[in-house]
């Protein structure tokens, strides 16, 4: 039986797990921390739970279809509901909006609340779609790095439609040209933070993101979040996968430019395939240093990050939802802002994550378990985040108290919080950056670091940090388009 070593175990390595098992592989799965599932685990103080890292679910086919590729039957593992709505928008001037999946009930709050017509929305829907629909097969299911994927069936469909991809403008060019209205250009700028962007650089082509949340639809998982990692890590158990914890790998072996397995202190574990799920930053330059190789990939501009404030509430507020969101007056100044390393700005964007509003476990009866978080650029050392995060904070709540009428303050009765320190502490993610890479050069989200090494038979690679890129739907297809160009299971 052929051995594989996958290095950490967030989802994209759980993945990776749950594929190389299914193709008959020996797999073992080392995390350097206490708790599995990366950026997707928990935070549990005080009788609260909190989500750590991604609150915004979509595309759960792809948690399904990888239940199924391990031959499971997806209900026996993993259920989720579709929402009604996917987020309720807050504006300092005080109007407020509910974005319904209904477009009969999108149409009726669009146009009440902004005063304007609902044709520009739905004609946008229709373009997001096409867009979503011609990349997808594309961009997020093959290697961009195979000259073959340029030749297939997919790419030659796609050619037709490249016209009205927008590659030449921003996502914010392409939305002030189709909206006149200014809060629907806000509203659907917003999609660049799903991928850690500056919708002020980003190419147009990543307004698909928003079909994610308009026409495919937002769920929630059963469980919360932390129930997708349950979910994949039961699985891959199932199918005898190994996991060894608070165990840091220090080195991956290599001889003759072929993996040879791994290092742990002096010991050596052997294997056929090593899968690196960490941060490919440092997979380069912790775990391959002795080899002497550099990647461009791995050194390009890192994504945003975030301070996120994890906040019991003693108190219950209707007005807010499971995902809110509530703008800035000046996003182009805070994108600004944070993509050159700084973050002082008195009015930033602020998301809010309630996970108790459907799951009653998160928090104690009447209470709520806050999420509370404004982007923040990657660290570069040169900030101060005991000062910066302590501002962030009284911002944050002043802001949020003042769209509320009410002093939240006075209702915490727990806190914890994430920094970009902390998170690089916490999930091992250079400069603390949650998405990997940025991208904010016009092709930069198109050639990410590849799913598999060049120069290192043997050595593949799966996450947000390598293609196609960060969040969940992409880490798990991350280990689809890995096994698919695995050498080892074609053999």
């Amino acid at each position: 039986m052929k051995k594989a070593i996958v290095i950490g175990s967030g989802i994209g390595g759980l993945s990776a797990a749950v594929r190389l098992a299914a193709k008959g592989f020996d797999v073992k799965v080392f995390e350097a921390k206490e708790f599995l599932g990366g950026k997707l685990s928990q935070i549990e103080q005080d009788g609260y739970r909190f989500d750590a890292g991604p609150s915004v679910f979509t595309l759960p086919q792809i948690i399904d279809e990888l239940i199924q590729y391990a031959g499971k039957n997806p209900k026996d593992y993993f259920d989720y509901e579709k929402l009604d709505e996917s987020f309720r928008y807050f504006w300092v001037d005080g109007t407020r909006l509910t974005y319904y999946h209904d477009q009969a009930k999108l149409k009726q709050e669009i146009e009440t609340k902004l005063n304007t017509s609902f044709e520009p929305v739905a004609k946008y829907q229709e373009k997001a779609a096409l867009l979503f629909e011609k990349n997808y097969p594309l961009f997020l299911e093959k290697s961009l790095h195979k000259i073959g994927t340029y030749f297939s069936k997919e790419a030659i469909a796609t050619l037709p439609h490249l016209h009205r991809f927008d590659l030449f403008k921003t996502m914010h060019e392409a939305n002030v040209k189709h909206f006149e209205h200014p809060k629907l250009v806000q509203m659907f700028d917003r999609f660049a933070t799903y991928n850690g962007s500056n919708p002020f650089m980003a190419p147009g082509v990543l307004n698909m993101i928003s079909h994610l949340e308009s026409r495919i639809g937002t769920y929630f998982p059963k469980g919360s979040m932390i129930g997708i990692t349950n979910s994949v890590v039961k699985l891959a158990k199932d199918l005898g996968v190994e996991f060894i914890m608070n165990t840091k790998v220090d080195e991956i072996v290599v001889q003759n430019k072929q993996v040879k397995g791994v290092r742990i202190g002096q010991e050596k574990y052997d294997a056929d395939v090593v899968v690196s799920n960490s941060d490919v930053y440092f997979t380069y330059n912790e775990l391959l240093k002795n080899q002497g190789i550099k990647s461009k990939a791995a050194e390009q501009e890192r994504s945003s990050s975030g301070i996120i404030f994890y906040l019991g509430i003693k108190k219950e507020f209707k007005e807010l939802g499971l995902h809110n969101f509530f703008f800035s007056d000046n996003m182009e100044e805070e994108f600004d802002h944070i993509f050159n390393k700084k973050i002082v700005y008195d009015d930033p964007s602020i998301y809010i994550n309630i996970t108790s509003k459907y799951n009653k476990d998160d928090a104690p009866e009447g209470c709520e378990n806050w999420f509370l978080m404004m982007n923040a650029p990657a660290n570069d050392g040169s900030q101060d985040w005991d000062e910066q995060t302590e501002k962030a904070y009284r911002v944050m709540l002043d802001k949020v108290s003042k769209q509320l009428g009410t002093d939240v303050e006075q209702y915490i009765e727990t806190k914890t919080f994430l920094n970009p320190p902390k998170i690089k502490e916490r999930t091992n993610s250079y400069q603390g950056s949650i998405y990997g890479t940025s991208s904010n050069a016009k092709m930069s989200a198109f050639f990410r670091h590849s799913n598999y090494s060049k120069k290192i038979k043997g050595l593949y690679f799966s996450g947000g940090s390598v293609h196609p890129g960060g969040g969940i739907p992409l880490s798990v297809l991350s280990s689809k388009i890995m096994v698919e160009n695995m050498r080892e299971v074609r053999n």
